[in-house]
């Protein structure tokens, strides 16, 4: 393994949207500090190598598709799905003990191929349940990716505090000012934690107020967040102008899922998805509606929190002594479970 930046290691990372991975292609992505080739079997199953070649260290996404095999472009070596060289064109053809690269595992669910970076087994109890992703037709599912000049826990501080939405963001999902005097409930567990606003405001959120009996009235809204490690956060929101519950039942809403995947120190890998429980056949406004997404977090979010990367200066936040503040209580409770979860994965624990 490359990094020596303290990653938590054994547990799944977001390695590509699905669909960013076709039938031929050797798409690589860095992670985690590491570079990763990722290519398809010809019946479609997913593999991720090491994007390295053990001779010369050419990259190995420059070479080309042998059957299930890949062949590095610098001298040819030729390597399975496992990571094993099977061809060497040089000399006798002795293929080294040495030649050969490490893979990884992937799982693909949700829209996404899942990556597991640790030397441990991969353990899919740790990949949470994002279900409800595919539980519909496609025209009611999106799916976009970001790539951020930030660290990652500077991503999850800006969806774990919603309070940022009182003053980031455009008329489209403004809350009107309502989240900044609310301290989220929270609720904690082993393996999450979460928070949870409900607030009400005239008119109601944007996305949601022609779907509404009464457009220009008020509504009763919520957002619950579930963060789970090491960087997926699935929010829920929804608005209902009547007695139903606050939540998706209830609710004109959707379920989101933001999930970071470390390029660098300082450098993320964001992908979103998002699934509506309204107008779900639209294809079209399903297009506008992730395009009006991404638009959102690339022009507001994104700016703010490369700003914010670039003058910390350091992945150390607390070392920086930040002012705390009521808005800080979900983001500094992720932060300090994620550092040890990272310790205990250091120590095996």
């Amino acid at each position: 393994m490359e990094t020596q930046i303290p990653f938590l290691l054994n547990a799944w990372y977001v390695a590509a949207l699905s669909t960013e991975v076709g039938p031929e292609a050797l798409f690589h992505r860095r992670i985690l500090d590491t570079s990763i080739l990722i290519y398809r079997r010809q019946d479609g199953t997913p593999v991720a190598l090491h994007d390295r070649c053990p001779h010369r260290f050419a990259p190995l996404h420059l070479g080309k598709r042998i059957g299930d095999e890949v062949a590095c472009l610098y001298h040819a070596l030729q390597f399975d799905c496992s990571g094993q060289c099977t061809k060497n064109p040089h000399g006798n053809g002795q293929i080294p003990k040495a030649a050969k690269v490490r893979s990884f595992p992937l799982q693909e669910r949700y829209g996404f191929l899942w990556i597991w970076m640790g030397e441990a087994a991969p353990d899919l109890g740790r990949l949470p349940d994002f279900g409800e992703l595919d539980a519909g037709p496609d025209t009611g599912v999106a799916y976009t990716y970001m790539h951020m000049k930030a660290n990652y826990e500077l991503i999850i501080d800006n969806v774990m505090d919603l309070s940022h939405i009182d003053h980031v963001h455009g008329e489209i999902i403004t809350t009107r000012g309502q989240l900044s005097p609310l301290v989220p409930q929270m609720r904690e567990s082993e393996e999450a934690i979460s928070a949870r606003w409900e607030w009400q405001q005239t008119p109601a959120m944007l996305i949601f107020a022609s779907f509404l009996p009464e457009p220009m009235a008020g509504a009763r809204h919520f957002f619950d967040i579930t963060w789970t490690p090491p960087a997926n956060i699935q929010l829920s929101v929804g608005a209902t102008q009547d007695d139903q519950a606050l939540d998706l039942r209830g609710c004109i809403g959707q379920y989101d899922l933001h999930t970071c995947t470390p390029e660098t120190a300082n450098t993320t890998h964001y992908y979103f998805a998002t699934r509506r429980n309204h107008r779900v056949e639209d294809a079209d406004y399903n297009a506008m509606k992730i395009q009006a997404m991404h638009a959102a977090f690339e022009n507001e979010d994104g700016p703010i929190i490369e700003a914010v990367q670039h003058e910390m200066g350091t992945t150390d936040f607390f070392g920086l002594n930040p002012v705390l503040m009521t808005n800080d209580v979900a983001p500094v409770k992720v932060r300090r479970r994620l550092k040890q979860l990272i310790q205990d994965d250091r120590r095996g624990a």
